[in-house]
């Protein structure tokens, strides 16, 4: 997976939240990111879907995307 630098503005106690949870895990700063990221976007869930069935990937997609903001009513 190539990653690419960015530069993000955040609040600073949620930095210095990302920074304990990084010393926690022993992470780097940007996979305690990465994780909450993916998390967010409900990336695991797909690949969850898409491991265990035959679905194509935009089909998991879907999946993933309705199960994420059906969380969220």
């Amino acid at each position: 997976m190539t990653r690419k630098k960015t530069t993000v503005y955040i609040d600073e106690g949620l930095l210095r939240l990302t920074k304990i949870a990084a010393v926690r895990t022993g992470k780097k700063e940007y996979q305690v990111v990465e994780e909450a990221l993916r998390g967010h976007l409900g990336i695991e869930a797909v690949t969850r879907a898409w491991k265990g069935s035959e679905l194509s990937e935009d089909e998991a997609l879907a999946l993933a995307y309705d199960e994420l903001h059906a969380s969220r009513e």
